[in-house]
C-alpha cells in the first residue's frame, strides 16, 4: 500500500514542536493510517486552514466524550497522532472534507492557544526499535495473522488490499497499528493501544482482542446457522416474494397491496351497503393494509371483505305485477292446484296495491312427487325473481343456518347468506325443502335458528355469525316444503302459512301426463308425436297398474321407459310408428306391478267395505269379521296399528252396548270368539277412520245380516255411537268410484268438505251423512226378504234415507270450490294420531 511504500518519506518529514490541534470524535488515528475526515466545527476548520497555510501538518487528538460540542483541553486525550493533510475539499453545506495520513505519535505538553483554534506544544514519541526476531515473537506475529484470517473467514469484513499488506508486514508495531485501525475498536480500546510504546506488548494486546473477536464471531455464526435451519417454507417464500416485489418496483410495476386496497374501496362504494356495514368494511380494510399480505389473518380479512362486497345489499329485481300473466305462467307449469295458485295471485295483488309488505312464509305440505319444488320455480318465474333452493333434510348443525364465526379455520357464512349471494339479488324466491326432516344434536338446533329467518318481524336484521353485521331478509319470499306437518316444531310451524297439496287422482294424473310428462319425455328421447301415440286408456293403464304413488315421478319414469323401448326399435329400423293402447302396454312395460282390489261379487255376512287414504291416493279395503265358539275373546289381524286396534275395541264395545236394539243375546259375547281381519296383511294399516267399518262388520257377523256390497263407508266411532269426521275425502271418494260403488257413507261433519270436491268427483255419487252409528247400519245392513220388521235391525235403504227431509242425507252435486285434499278435520281426541307414513294405508 501507499503507507508502506512511502514509510521512508514520512520519516524524513520534519515535525514542528507546535502544531494546530484537530479534535476528533469516535475515531483514533494510528501512524501510517490514511483516512478521510469530515470537519464541521468552526474551531476545527480554522485549525485546518492554518495548517494548510503553513506546513500542512496537524495534531489529531480524540475526544474522551464524543457528545461534547465545544471541547476544552481536559476533554481531549493527551496522546494523539501527527497527521499530514493530503487533500482538502469544501462541501456545499459548509463542512470540509480532508484526507489525512498519520505520521507519528505525539504527546501534548502544553496548550499554547485555545482561540480561535487550539495550538499545542508537543513531544514526539519515537517508535521503539524493532526487537530481535525471536521464535516467540515470530510465533506471535504468525498467530496474529492467522487470527485475522480466521476472523475474515467467520464473516469479519476487512478490505482485500489491507489483507495483502498484513500478510507482507513483519514489523510487530506496524502490524499491531494496522490491525487495530481496521478492527473497528471502541475509542477507549484503540486509545489504549495507541498509548502503548512497546511493539510486542501492542501485538499481544491485539492478539487478546482478536481471540475474543473470534469467539464472538464463532458464536454469531452458530446462531446464524441455527436460525437459517429454522426458516421454513413459508419464510423462504416470504423472502422470495419480497425480492420479487422489489424487482417489480424496480421495473415500475404497480404495488399489489395498494392496488388491492383500491379495488376493495371501489367495491365497498359500489355495493351501497348500509352505513353500519360500510363502517365495518372500512375498518377491516384499514387492518388489512397494515398487515403483511401473506399472513394468515390477512387472508381471513380478505375473504371476509370479498363476502361483504359481493352480497347484493342494494340489488333487487322488479316484480312482474301483471296478474293475468302470472296466472298464465302458473297454469302453463302446473295442472290443478287451484288453491295454491289462488294464494299466489292474492300475494301479487296485494303487492301491486302496497309496495312495502312483509313477505308471507308459504309452506307446501304434501306427499313426494306432487310438484312442491317445481311450484316454487313457477312462482319465481311468475314474479320475475331469481330462484334459490336449499334442502334442509338431515341438517343438524346450527352453523349451517347462521354461519361459523370467523375465528375458526375455514369459516363460511350460513347457507341462507350463501343462497342470497348465489341469487345476486336481495329479493329472490328462496325455497327451503324438506323442512320437516331437519335434525337436532349437540351442535345446536337448526329449527330454532330458522325462527329468526322465517319471522317477518325479525328477519329485517338477520345476523349471520360470519358476517357479524345485520342483513335484511324481509324482501325475500321464503317458501318451505315438507311431507308431514306433524314433525315440524310448533314455534316454527307457527311462522308459516301451510298449504296442503294432496296426491293427484287418476284423472288428474291423466291430464298431467298428456299436457306435461309425455311431451317432455318425447323431446328428451328424440321422438315426435307422429312416431309414438299414447291413448288415454294406455295412460290410465300405466297409472293404475304400474304406479302407486301420490305424485307423478314414477309415472314419468314409466313413460320414459316406454319411450326408451320405442327409441331402440326406431334406431334399429324395425318400425317407424307406434300406437300404444291398453291392450299392448304390457308388451313394452312387462307384467303389471300392482293389481287393484277386486270388487265384491255379492253381499256377505260380516264383510264391510271401507275407504282408506294412502300416499298413492285413495283405496278400498274390506274388513272381515267372523264368530266362532269360544269364551268372548277378540282377535285382530292384518298388521293393524294402535289406532285401528283401539277402533276395533271401541266398535265391539258399541255393538255390545246396543245388543238389545240389535236383537243380540247377552250370552253371545261370552260364548263366542270374534276375529276381525283386514286383508293384505303385508301392508301396515293405521288411522282414525275405520271405526264404523269395523262396527258394521261386527254387527253383521253377530246378527247374521248381510252388508251391502254397493255401499262404502269411512268414519270413526265412539263408545256412544257418534260418527267422527275424517280427512282425505276426495281420495276416498275416487277410490269408491273406481270400484263402481255409488253410495258412500261419510260423517255428517264432513258435509262442508263436499263443497270442495271437484264436479267430476261428485258426479253420479250418493253421499250419506251419518251422525250416529244407527244411521250407518240403516244404510249398510240389508233387510230380510219379506221386508217385515223382525225386531232385530231396523233397515232403511239409501233411497229411503234420501227421501227423509229431516235427515237430508242425499247430497247431490254441490257447486263451490274444489276439495282441499289432505286436510284432517278430526276431533281433539283424534289429533294425537300421526299421519300415515310412507307405504302405509290410513283408514
Amino acid at each position: 500500500m501507499a503507507e508502506a511504500n512511502k514509510s521512508n518519506d514520512k520519516e524524513q518529514i520534519e515535525i514542528p514542536d507546535t502544531l494546530p490541534v484537530l479534535p476528533a470524535r469516535d475515531i483514533v488515528v494510528f501512524p501510517y493510517m490514511i483516512l478521510p475526515l469530515f470537519v464541521g466545527r468552526d474551531v476545527s476548520i480554522k485549525a485546518i486552514d492554518h495548517s494548510l497555510n503553513t506546513n500542512r501538518i496537524i495534531l489529531l487528538l480524540t475526544q474522551k466524550d464524543p457528545n461534547v460540542e465545544a471541547p476544552t483541553p481536559n476533554d481531549l486525550y493527551s496522546m494523539g497522532t501527527v497527521c499530514m493533510i493530503m487533500r482538502m475539499l469544501k462541501l456545499p453545506d459548509g463542512r470540509v472534507k480532508i484526507l489525512a495520513q498519520g505520521l507519528s505519535k505525539a504527546r501534548v505538553v502544553n496548550f499554547s492557544q485555545q482561540e480561535p483554534f487550539f495550538m499545542a506544544e508537543i513531544e514526539k514519541m519515537a517508535e521503539e526499535k524493532a526487537v530481535e526476531m525471536t521464535l516467540e515473537n515470530e510465533a506471535l506475529i504468525r498467530n496474529v495473522k492467522e487470527q485475522i484470517d480466521k476472523a475474515v473467514s467467520l464473516g469479519r469484513t476487512i478490505l482485500p488490499d489491507v489483507m495483502v499488506v498484513i500478510e507482507n508486514i513483519d514489523d510487530p508495531g506496524r502490524l499491531a497499528d494496522l490491525i487495530a485501525s481496521n478492527l473497528g475498536l471502541k475509542t477507549d480500546q484503540a486509545q489504549e493501544i495507541l498509548e502503548m510504546s512497546d511493539p510486542i506488548e501492542r501485538l499481544k494486546k491485539i492478539s487478546e482482542i482478536m481471540t475474543r473477536e473470534i469467539q464472538l464471531l464463532t458464536i454469531q455464526q452458530k446462531i446464524q446457522t441455527e436460525a437459517r435451519g429454522e426458516i421454513d417454507k413459508t419464510q423462504r417464500e416470504y423472502f422470495l416474494r419480497e425480492q420479487l416485489k422489489a424487482i417489480q418496483r424496480e421495473l415500475g410495476e404497480i404495488d399489489e397491496r395498494a392496488e388491492e386496497a383500491r379495488e376493495f374501496r371501489k367495491k365497498i362504494e359500489e355495493a351501497k351497503m348500509p352505513e353500519k356495514v360500510t363502517k365495518e368494511a372500512e375498518k377491516q380494510l384499514r387492518r388489512l393494509e397494515k398487515m403483511h399480505p401473506d399472513s394468515a389473518e390477512a387472508g381471513t380479512i380478505r375473504t371476509y371483505l370479498e363476502w361483504l362486497t359481493e352480497l347484493p345489499w342494494s340489488k333487487s329485481t322488479k316484480d312482474q305485477l301483471d296478474i293475468k300473466m302470472a296466472e298464465k305462467v302458473l297454469n302453463e307449469d302446473h295442472y290443478d292446484l287451484e288453491k295454491v295458485k289462488e294464494r299466489i295471485l292474492e300475494y301479487l295483488s296485494v303487492r301491486k296495491l302496497k309496495e312495502k309488505m312483509k313477505g308471507p312464509i308459504l309452506c307446501f305440505i304434501g306427499p313426494p312427487g306432487v310438484g312442491k319444488t317445481s311450484l316454487g320455480r313457477s312462482i319465481a318465474r311468475s314474479l320475475g325473481r331469481e330462484f334459490v333452493r336449499m334442502s334442509l333434510g338431515g341438517v343438524r348443525d346450527e352453523a349451517e343456518i347462521r354461519g361459523h364465526r370467523r375465528t375458526y379455520v375455514g369459516a363460511l357464512p350460513g347457507r341462507i347468506i350463501q343462497g342470497i349471494k348465489q341469487a345476486g339479488t336481495n329479493n329472490p324466491v328462496f325455497m327451503l325443502d324438506e323442512i320437516d326432516k331437519i335434525g337436532m344434536d349437540f351442535r345446536g338446533d337448526p329449527s330454532s335458528a330458522l325462527l329468526e329467518v322465517l319471522d317477518p318481524e325479525q328477519n329485517n336484521s338477520f345476523m349471520d355469525h360470519y358476517l357479524a353485521v345485520p342483513f335484511d331478509l324481509s324482501n325475500v319470499m321464503f317458501i318451505t316444503t315438507g311431507n308431514l306437518a306433524d314433525t315440524i316444531p310448533g314455534p316454527l310451524r307457527d311462522r308459516m302459512e301451510i298449504l296442503y297439496l294432496s296426491g293427484y287422482t287418476e284423472e288428474e294424473k291423466l291430464e298431467i301426463a298428456k299436457k306435461y310428462l309425455i311431451p317432455k319425455q318425447l323431446e328428451e328421447h328424440g321422438i315426435t308425436s307422429k312416431i309414438l301415440k299414447l291413448s288415454d286408456s294406455a295412460i290410465s293403464q300405466i297409472i293404475s297398474h304400474y304406479t302407486r304413488e301420490a305424485g307423478v315421478r314414477n309415472l314419468e319414469r314409466e313413460i320414459a321407459n316406454l319411450c326408451r323401448k320405442v327409441a331402440k326399435q326406431v334406431a334399429e329400423g324395425k318400425a317407424k310408428k307406434f300406437n300404444i293402447t291398453a291392450g299392448n302396454v304390457q308388451k313394452y312395460l312387462g307384467v303389471p306391478k300392482y293389481l287393484p282390489e277386486e270388487e265384491m261379487k255379492k253381499d256377505e255376512v260380516g264383510v264391510s267395505t271401507g275407504l282408506a287414504w294412502t300416499e298413492a291416493g285413495g283405496d278400498v279395503i274390506y274388513v272381515e269379521a267372523t264368530t266362532m265358539k269360544g269364551k268372548g275373546s277378540l282377535t285382530l289381524t292384518g298388521q293393524l296399528g294402535d289406532v285401528m286396534k283401539e277402533s276395533a275395541q271401541a266398535a265391539l264395545s258399541y255393538v255390545r252396548s246396543r245388543a238389545k236394539q240389535l236383537n243380540i243375546s247377552e250370552n253371545t259375547f261370552s260364548k263366542v270368539d270374534l276375529h276381525i281381519h283386514v286383508p293384505a296383511g303385508a301392508i301396515p294399516k293405521d288411522g282414525p277412520s275405520a271405526g264404523i267399518t269395523m262396527a258394521t262388520a261386527i254387527a253383521s257377523a253377530l246378527t247374521g245380516k248381510t252388508v251391502r256390497k254397493d255401499v262404502a263407508m269411512t268414519g270413526e266411532v265412539t263408545l256412544r255411537g257418534r260418527v267422527l269426521p275424517i280427512g282425505g275425502l276426495k281420495e276416498k271418494t275416487l277410490a269408491a268410484k273406481r270400484m263402481g260403488i255409488k253410495t258412500v257413507i261419510i260423517p255428517h261433519r264432513n258435509k262442508k268438505d263436499l263443497e270442495d270436491l271437484p264436479k267430476y268427483v261428485k258426479k253420479g255419487m250418493n253421499f250419506i251423512l251419518a251422525e250416529t252409528m244407527d244411521d250407518v247400519l240403516k244404510t249398510s245392513i240389508r233387510r230380510d226378504k219379506k221386508g217385515a220388521k223382525t225386531g232385530k235391525v231396523a233397515v232403511t235403504t239409501a233411497k229411503a234415507m234420501a227421501a227423509s227431509p229431516a235427515n237430508n242425507k242425499n247430497i247431490r252435486s254441490i257447486k263451490g270450490l274444489k276439495v282441499k285434499p289432505g286436510i284432517k278435520n278430526e276431533t281433539p281426541s283424534n289429533r294425537r294420531v300421526k299421519t300415515s307414513t310412507r307405504g302405509k294405508k290410513k283408514v
